[in-house]
């Protein structure tokens, strides 16, 4: 029975990347694409947060707090991996900027491939992983996906909007799908991690990571949205290539999966949460300026 949820999950993982990165494609140009990451600033702040500052908080935390090691090991390595998969679907939900959530998915995930073999074996002890092995997978996932969206939308444009619909629905049943299959799968390994205070320390590396991305994502507010949520949510197709081909214990990638998840679940809880407190901050602040 669980090996059919494994096959499930994978499924519907399969059905929402490859849906969403389609999805973004039809509906953007390279230059939309392009256009946020022209702001050195914007580009700078974002690589700093990302490969910097939750490296070095989750360092940080995991030196502080008694976890074991298996656990220390899957959070330092969802530490350094960034770009995740998810953020064009997670921009679309909490109302920021596609456009510049295809471009930033994009240079985490370019910047992953080359920063996670190099600094990784400095924090985690007998890891070894190359380029490739992160790149290969991503490739053909997410960046096959959003070149076919591009040229369908460059050459074919009248055929775009009527896909693109269709397309982000399957998206959404694939994440909605795959969540509740992977929760139920992992059940056992959020209750054991709560036993042990783990996923405590989860919530904390999720909400520094929003929090820092939000603050330095600005000065446009969909920006900030977006820049949180993606520094929230790390890359945990990258994560788990890593914890599955250099780890026999178990606990390294439910930790990896849990922390995932609960990324996932926060977001799509909090989410329509911060867009109503983000609207009603705008809307005090034009009645003070009037």
């Amino acid at each position: 029975m669980n090996e059919i949820l494994v096959v499930i999950d994978k499924l519907s993982l399969f059905t929402f990347i490859v849906c969403t990165m389609l999805g973004a494609g039809l509906g953007l140009t390279v230059q939309q694409i392009w256009k946020p990451l022209r702001s050195p600033r914007l580009v700078i702040l974002s690589l700093l947060t990302n490969f910097v500052l939750v490296p070095v908080f989750v360092y940080l935390l995991v030196q502080v707090v008694p976890l074991s090691e298996p656990l220390r090991d899957g959070l330092l390595i969802m530490a350094l991996a960034s770009g995740p998969p998810a953020l064009p679907k997670l921009a679309q939900i909490v109302k920021g900027n596609i456009a510049f959530s295809v471009g930033l998915m994009m240079l985490l995930m370019l910047g992953t491939i080359f920063y996670m073999p190099m600094v990784l074996p400095l924090v985690v002890q007998g890891v070894q992983i190359n380029s490739w092995d992160i790149a290969k997978p991503l490739l053909l996932l997410m960046v096959s996906p959003l070149v076919m969206g591009l040229f369908i939308k460059a050459k074919f444009a009248a055929i775009a909007p009527i896909i693109q619909p269709i397309l982000f629905k399957l998206s959404s049943y694939g994440l909605l799908f795959g969540l509740v299959v992977r929760l139920f799968i992992h059940t056992n390994d959020i209750i054991s991690l709560l036993k042990t205070g783990a996923i405590f320390v989860c919530a904390i590396f999720i909400i520094f990571s929003f929090s820092v991305g939000y603050l330095l994502g600005g000065p446009d507010i969909d920006t900030q949205r977006v820049l949180g949520v993606g520094t929230a949510q790390r890359n945990f197709a990258a994560a788990l290539l890593v914890a599955t081909s250099n780890f026999d214990d178990p606990s390294v990638v439910s930790i990896i999966m849990v922390t995932s998840l609960l990324m996932m679940v926060i977001v799509l809880i909090a989410g329509p949460k911060f867009i109503e407190i983000d609207q009603a901050t705008d809307a005090q602040i034009k009645q003070v300026e009037v």
